[in-house]
């Protein structure tokens, strides 16, 4: 069902919980089964959150930050993790002529950032067992797919049993591209052509780091 907000646009979801709500929906077929569900900070966690209420699953995160192209920052040209794992954009890198000291330079910029936001929102928790389980990564939607595509590589690292790419929305170029990363993608809405993230859902406000932590404290019912 689609929903027409006042500003005379069309949305697909309330809100991330509801997308996120629906989104277990797709993936009941994994209720209790051990599932380990990964949020991609921060607006990924809270359908995350709703993820793993939905089947019965342990939730934590997977922070991964989008490397900006220079000048353009909210041009993605490839993502880096906490750990250290990169996905680089190799085309978008050649067609911006992108100069390897600068790339270099924004990866370390982020890792350090996404170190530091991973130990805050852990609070001290130890990150959880990703070896040999069904390991769900997911975000509130998938424009470029880079975020996720370094969020999965990292996760591979630590060889979960299966491993799903999920998000309540995104475009079919690259959740296409994206297969290659995981065992399973699970997108159930692709919409043609595709614009923002924020354009499919009525609510769309920045999450804060409050609000993630709130929702991966062990007393959460997720």
């Amino acid at each position: 069902m689609w929903r027409r907000s006042g500003d005379g646009g069309w949305h697909r979801f309330l809100d991330r919980r509801e997308a996120g709500a629906r989104l277990a929906q797709d993936l009941a077929r994994y209720a209790s089964q051990n599932v380990l569900v990964l949020g991609i900070p921060r607006g990924g966690v809270v359908v995350a959150a709703e993820v793993a209420r939905g089947l019965n699953a342990e939730l934590d995160v997977v922070v991964a930050r989008k490397l900006g192209a220079p000048h353009q920052p909210e041009l993605a040209i490839g993502a880096v993790t906490a750990d250290g794992v990169r996905y680089l954009d190799e085309e978008a890198v050649r067609a911006l002529a992108v100069p390897p000291d600068y790339i270099e330079r924004i990866t370390a910029i982020e890792q350090a950032e996404a170190r530091r936001r991973e130990e805050r929102y852990r609070d001290g928790r130890p990150p959880p067992r990703i070896e040999g389980r069904i390991v769900i990564v997911v975000d509130d939607g998938l424009a470029t797919g880079a975020t996720a595509r370094a969020a999965a590589r990292s996760v591979r690292r630590r060889t979960p049993a299966w491993l799903i790419i999920a998000a309540p929305v995104g475009a079919q170029q690259s959740v296409e591209a994206l297969a290659e990363e995981a065992d399973e993608i699970v997108c159930p809405y692709m919409p043609e052509p595709f614009y923002a993230v924020g354009l499919y859902y009525v609510e769309f406000s920045p999450v804060s780091d409050e609000e993630v932590e709130a929702l991966l404290r062990p007393s959460h019912p997720a």
